[in-house]
């Protein structure tokens, strides 16, 4: 399909326009076995090496893991690995997609860190298990791209939004819009403490999105103005203390979210959402929340 970097580049007025997207209805998580902070590669891990309550993080993880069940969204928990300590962050390795045939399919990272790249293989195992047909980059010279932690499905349709310029490359988005078939906005990131699109940008329902303004370029804002009828914005220091945007809606009503993110939720309880407050601390830590500690699947 296409890229579209503008909102001169649109061939469509209305994200209601293109075809519909079927939306996963299962969790994976991978649970926090060796889970701490045990080195840096964002800012938000500088001062916290070492910093981690084992404890507290397996409970935060568990009331996680609950929440979604209670929500009814069956959860999938995969063990650990000795030495992939932010394999927990289960956003990151791969990005799952239905096709309209009804095909699964996945398209597995190729991470920025060399501290993160050995987790992938271990994703890839569990969706080989399943069933899923595996896509990877054909293309040498895409050295980076970090799954739905950039990468993030427009709720009900077939319109993908990816980050990019930090941890994710422009050149992956047009490699996967090319064979996947697929419409893509990419929108550049400038801001090095929201180095993931899930760190500023939370897809909430077909018509609404959470967004920290200052995370992206005047280009980028167009296109979410253009193609979200509302557009919330967390303020700057929730959205950068404690990731109001890393929340997830999973169905449209409900929002997990960081506690304490107080004019974050008064906005969306204005909104019409039912919030649901988690403590996520430990892993603020390392830089990131509720919804980089999971992936819907299929």
């Amino acid at each position: 399909m296409r890229l579209y970097r503008s909102t001169a580049e649109l061939d469509f007025d209305s994200v209601s326009q293109l075809p519909p997207r079927a939306e996963p209805g299962r969790v994976l998580m991978v649970r926090p076995d060796y889970f701490e902070v045990a080195y840096v590669i964002n800012p938000h891990m500088e001062g916290h090496v070492g910093a981690v309550d084992r404890q507290r993080a397996q409970e935060q993880w568990e009331a996680l893991r609950g929440t979604y069940e209670r929500l009814g969204f069956p959860v999938i928990a995969l063990p650990g690995v000795e030495g992939l300590p932010d394999m927990v962050f289960a956003a990151n390795q791969s990005l799952p997609f239905q096709s309209p045939e009804g095909e699964r399919r996945v398209w597995m990272s190729r991470m920025h860190a060399p501290e993160r790249r050995p987790e992938v293989p271990y994703i890839e195992a569990w969706y080989r298990s399943e069933g899923y047909r595996i896509d990877h980059f054909l293309d040498p010279e895409i050295s980076d791209f970090e799954g739905m932690g950039d990468a993030i499905w427009h709720p009900g349709h077939m319109l993908l939004w990816g980050g990019y310029g930090f941890r994710s490359s422009l050149r992956a988005y047009e490699e996967i819009a090319r064979r996947w078939g697929v419409r893509v906005i990419a929108l550049e990131l400038r801001d090095p403490d929201f180095y993931h699109l899930d760190t500023c940008f939370c897809a909430l329902d077909e018509r609404t999105v959470l967004i920290y303004p200052g995370a992206f370029t005047r280009e980028g804002l167009a296109l979410i103005g253009a193609l979200w009828p509302r557009v919330l914005e967390a303020p700057e220091s929730e959205a950068r203390r404690l990731f109001a945007c890393n929340a997830h809606c999973p169905d449209g009503r409900h929002v997990l979210i960081q506690a304490g993110c107080r004019e974050t939720i008064r906005c969306l309880r204005t909104q019409g959402f039912e919030v649901i407050e988690l403590d996520t601390g430990e892993y603020l830590k390392s830089g990131g929340s509720v919804f980089c500690m999971k992936m819907m699947v299929y």
